[in-house]
């Protein structure tokens, strides 16, 4: 690899590299803030936040493509708004991932946040939200933006 590539230097800065273009799943409670805060003209915390995403690939989860439409005034609106993302089905892989990240869970936790989980680990992403409970089990890789 060239000058400065990661695989030429492991370690943190290896990981650093790794983790600017790891993929990032949108929770539904990130995607509601900045919808909230940009028709109301304001920056909030998700507005804040989302320069620290440039240059990732932002993800989204059919879960959370629910909640956003189970919540919805205007379906359409909702659904024109997520057209810029790609969407992240579920599939066997989560499925599994899921299952296991139940069995072991001291506690478990909500369906929906048990699918965004296991979806960020199935395709090695990072999940940006403000549900600590739910996502601190990620460490690192849980991105709280408030």
């Amino acid at each position: 690899m060239g000058q400065g590539g990661a695989r030429e230097r492991p370690g943190a800065g290896a990981e650093e590299t790794v983790s600017r273009v790891r993929p990032v799943l949108l929770d539904a409670s990130f995607l509601i803030d900045l919808e909230r805060d940009t028709a109301m003209g304001k920056l909030g915390p998700a507005g804040r936040f989302l320069p620290a995403l440039r240059g990732r690939p932002l993800v989204v989860s059919i879960v959370t493509v629910e909640e956003l439409l189970e919540g919805a005034a205007d379906e359409a609106a909702v659904l024109a708004s997520l057209q810029r993302f790609p969407i992240q089905g579920l599939h066997l892989a989560q499925a599994r991932r899921g299952a296991l990240l139940q069995r072991r869970a001291a506690r478990r936790i909500g369906e929906n946040d048990a699918w965004l989980v296991a979806t960020a680990e199935s395709i090695n992403a990072d999940i940006v939200g403000a549900d600590r409970i739910a996502f601190a089990r990620l460490g690192t890789r849980y991105l709280r933006y408030r």
